[in-house]
C-alpha cells in the first residue's frame, strides 16, 4: 500500500500531471547524459562483464540469475504502471508498450537460460544493470501509459511502420546474433573464437547493431523524448562496447577480417 493507506493506482492518479511529465522529461535528458558520461568513461576503463571481468568490481554472481533478475524490472515495472495507465487502453499506447515488454520477456525470462557456463557477473555491473533497468523501465512504462498521445490511425503512419519494422528487424538481429555467439564453441571447446555468419560478416558488435536498430526503430513508432532518450543511451553504451570487442578481436586474431567494420556495416 502506498502512503497514507492508498491503493498504488490511486497513488499514481494523484502524482499524474504536468509535474510529473516535466520529471519524466528531465529523467530523459538525465538519460541521454548517463549514456553519454558512460561511453566517456568506457574509453579508459572496459565494462566490467564477460571477458573484461574483474575482481575489483565486487564479489561474482552466477551469470544466469544475475542476467535474469538485473533485466527484470524492465520487465515488471512498465507492467507495474500500466496496471494504472489512463493511456494503456488505447490501442496505440498498448502495442507500443508491448514491443518493449516483448523485449524484456526475451532478455528476462529466455535469454538467461541459454547461456552457456557464462562467466560469473561482477556485483557493481549486475547493481548497475539492475538500477538502469528500474529506471528505464518507469520511464518507458509511465510515458507510454499516461502521456504519450496519438492520433487514431496511428497504427497505419508510416511513422510507425517504419519504427515497428525498424524495431523487427533490430530485435531479429540482436537475437540471431546471440544465438551465433553461444554457438561458437562446440561442447568440451575453450578460448576464444572469430564470429562469423549474419551480420558479424559486416560488423564486429552485430548484437549491438541489432539493438541499436531495435531501439532507434522504437522511438521512431513512438515518437516520444522518453523513447528518443533510450535510443541515444543505447547508442553511446553499446557503441562503445563495440569499439572495445572489435579492438580486442584485431589483437587477439591476426587473421581477424580487416574490412570488418566496428557497428554500423560499411561506415563504421
Amino acid at each position: 500500500m502506498a502512503a497514507g493507506g492508498e491503493g498504488p493506482c490511486a497513488f499514481w492518479r494523484r502524482v499524474f500531471g504536468a509535474e510529473e511529465r516535466r520529471l519524466l522529461e528531465l529523467q530523459a535528458y538525465g538519460l541521454v547524459a548517463l549514456g553519454a558520461g558512460a561511453a566517456l568513461l568506457l574509453r579508459f576503463v572496459p565494462m566490467p562483464y564477460g571477458r573484461y571481468s574483474s575482481p575489483r568490481f565486487g564479489c561474482p554472481l552466477p551469470a544466469r540469475p544475475a542476467w535474469a533478475l538485473q533485466e527484470l524490472p524492465a520487465l515488471l515495472v512498465p507492467l507495474g504502471v500500466a496496471a494504472c495507465g489512463a493511456a494503456a487502453s488505447r490501442w496505440p499506447n498498448r502495442v507500443l508498450l508491448g514491443c518493449f515488454v516483448l523485449h524484456y520477456v526475451h532478455r528476462a525470462l529466455i535469454f538467461p537460460f541459454l547461456i552457456r557456463q557464462g562467466k560469473p557477473t561482477p556485483f557493481f555491473t549486475f547493481l548497475l544493470a539492475l538500477l538502469f533497468c528500474i529506471y528505464n523501465g518507469y520511464l518507458q512504462g509511465r510515458s507510454l501509459s499516461n502521456y504519450a498521445e496519438y492520433p487514431s490511425g496511428w497504427l497505419k503512419d508510416p511513422c510507425f511502420i517504419t519504427g515497428f519494422i525498424g524495431w523487427l528487424v533490430g530485435m531479429a538481429i540482436n537475437i540471431h546474433s546471440d544465438h551465433i555467439l553461444r554457438n561458437l564453441r562446440k561442447p568440451g571447446e575453450t578460448g576464444y573464437k572469430i564470429p562469423r555468419g549474419g551480420m558479424f560478416e559486416y560488423v564486429s558488435g552485430a548484437n549491438f547493431f541489432g539493438e541499436i536498430l531495435e531501439w532507434f526503430g522504437f522511438a521512431l513508432a513512438c515518437c516520444t523524448i522518453e523513447s528518443l532518450a533510450f535510443a541515444l543511451c543505447t547508442l553511446f553504451i553499446l557503441g562503445s562496447r563495440a569499439k572495445q570487442h572489435h579492438q580486442w578481436y584485431l589483437e587477439k586474431f591476426e587473421d581477424y577480417p580487416k574490412d570488418r567494420k566496428i557497428l554500423i556495416p560499411f561506415v563504421y
